[in-house]
């Protein structure tokens, strides 16, 4: 008896275990007309980020001078990333101002 109250009650956890992972992800409603959707927005800094560039130019320019080419490459490539997002800051800019992107 206390075997099959043991196996019973084991089984009685993990289906509620499961019920318990599952129902949320299937009681969210998508969208509708009457829903509010809220985007991130993402702010960028042109100059502070123009200012990062450089510095990490101007680090990456002594890096090489002393002889330290990995580093140097590490630094350039930082910089090429924080130009690529300010790229995408300009452009998203731009695209934001226009009516009908394009």
């Amino acid at each position: 008896m206390t075997k099959r109250f043991s196996a019973l009650a084991v089984s009685a956890v993990i289906a509620g275990g499961f019920l318990v992972t599952s129902v949320p992800a299937h009681a969210a409603t998508p969208a509708g007309h009457g829903a509010i959707v809220s985007k991130a927005t993402i702010t960028c800094n042109e100059r502070q980020m123009r200012q990062q560039i450089a510095q990490l130019k101007n680090k990456a320019a002594e890096l090489k001078r002393l002889g330290e080419n990995d580093a140097a490459r590490r630094a350039l490539a930082d910089a090429a990333a924080i130009q690529r997002r300010l790229d995408q800051c300009i452009k998203a800019d731009e695209n934001q101002s226009k009516p009908f992107p394009g």
